[in-house]
């Protein structure tokens, strides 16, 4: 059992609450206690269990989760706990969290149907995969399986495919040489939703919150993304805008990709998919109201009726205004 998170955790320890995200290993110590060799609690090895930091509706972990799953994009699924710990003074209530299924536990073998290719945490400044962070793959990207095999050769290749010459000189041929190492098109699906619905703490804004697994079916690098609660608000970082013309090449990803013209075509017509399917303001507003009345005893006696109530309003509120923003887009 540990503590895990940035904010989420800081946060709360500074301001004295027992309300701390946590993250459970079931076979974190096999090798000095052999009888838990691969011990599970109910198929699962891991647990993470988030604490809603800075989401009053306590919902956005786990839409954004749902949203990315239906779009057909990998994800974690969730499920909303009440947890109770006892540390010596019997059960004790820390509020309403929710449980997140960690990504190299048994998320990628649900989805891909194998976890047998390389599965990578990004988080770190080399994470950008911007020129001049090749030296420091290893230590942006976390192997979280195949650790005895120290190989990076597959990040290496993708970020050497995506600084060609052949990007300036060879349009064509660039897209054939990334696209044999990275999964573009799933990239630009995230990347259109994740702007539809506005979230900065990511790519384009942040060095961290995103996996990558290598398909073996395919020899392509996956986009898996991570951690939501930042996720369906207003402001953050100015420069993750729909048009993405504040975007520089500290985010190669997304800029030089963008700058092709079928790629940018590809990410306009996610853009409008997202805003009529899975963004649909009248079903998401069904979804939030939903959830709510799921969830609605437990997180009044966290935050009060007003806040969990303004908190389900807002959500509701920036998801018509997410859309109407990605229409006047998509008609300029």
């Amino acid at each position: 059992m540990r503590f895990k998170g940035n904010s989420s955790l800081s946060s709360a320890w500074s301001s004295g609450s027992l309300e701390l995200p946590f993250k459970l290993d079931f076979d974190e110590f096999e090798d000095d206690y052999p009888e838990i060799d691969n011990q599970r609690f109910y198929g699962f090895k891991q647990l993470s269990l988030s604490n809603n930091f800075r989401d009053e509706s306590f919902l956005r972990d786990t839409v954004v989760a749902d949203i990315m799953e239906d779009a057909g994009v990998p994800s974690a699924k969730t499920s909303f706990v009440e947890l109770y710990v006892d540390y010596g003074e019997g059960p004790v209530s820390f509020g309403l969290y929710t449980m997140i299924e960690v990504i190299d536990d048994t998320a990628v073998e649900r989805v891909f149907g194998s976890d047998d290719g390389n599965i990578y945490e990004a988080d770190g400044t080399a994470v950008s995969l911007a020129e001049g962070t090749f030296a420091s793959i290893a230590d942006g990207f976390q192997k979280e399986n195949n650790e005895d095999e120290a190989d990076w050769s597959d990040i290496e290749t993708l970020y050497t495919a995506l600084h060609s010459d052949l990007r300036q000189s060879n349009p064509a041929a660039w897209q054939a040489q990334l696209e044999a190492v990275f999964d573009v098109d799933t990239f630009l699906h995230w990347l259109a939703i994740n702007t539809v619905i506005e979230n900065w703490d990511t790519y384009g804004g942040a060095s961290h919150n995103y996996y990558l697994y290598n398909n073996p079916e395919t020899g392509q690098l996956t986009w898996i993304p991570w951690d939501h609660n930042e996720a369906l608000k207003s402001g953050g970082r100015s420069q993750m805008t729909l048009e993405m013309t504040a975007i520089g090449d500290e985010w190669p990803l997304i800029r030089y990709l963008l700058d092709n013209p079928d790629y940018y075509e590809t990410y306009v017509n996610y853009v409008d998919d997202t805003s009529h399917t899975v963004f649909e303001p009248e079903a998401m507003t069904a979804r939030y109201k939903e959830l709510a009345a799921l969830i609605e005893p437990y997180a009044v006696a966290d935050v009060g009726q007003a806040a969990f109530e303004q908190a389900i309003q807002e959500l509701i509120t920036h998801t018509y205004n997410r859309v109407t923003a990605a229409e006047a887009f998509l008609e300029e």
